[in-house]
């Protein structure tokens, strides 16, 4: 009889979560799974950068870039929840 594979169950989403892996806010073990992030009612898929407590979310200003060429964000205000897809 073969058992089933075990499959852990994703960590919990923190407050203030960031895509940049240089970022001390870069959760690995989150980006294992499907993230989603629903700011004001709307699930939005460009957020770079959230934090829950605070009510913002940050995402790319167009593909303008900054010097060291990373985007420019933009920072918007509001309700924000995170969940796993």
């Amino acid at each position: 009889m073969d058992t089933p594979p075990t499959i852990a169950p994703p960590p919990p989403l923190p407050d203030r979560l960031s895509v940049d892996p240089g970022s001390p806010h870069h959760v690995p073990a989150v980006f294992e799974h499907d993230v989603g992030i629903r700011f004001n009612g709307r699930e939005r898929r460009d957020v770079e950068e959230y934090c829950i407590s605070e009510g913002w979310i940050k995402v790319a200003a167009g593909k303008t870039v900054d010097r060291r060429g990373r985007p420019l964000l933009l920072t918007l205000k509001g309700r924000v929840e995170a969940f796993y897809r």
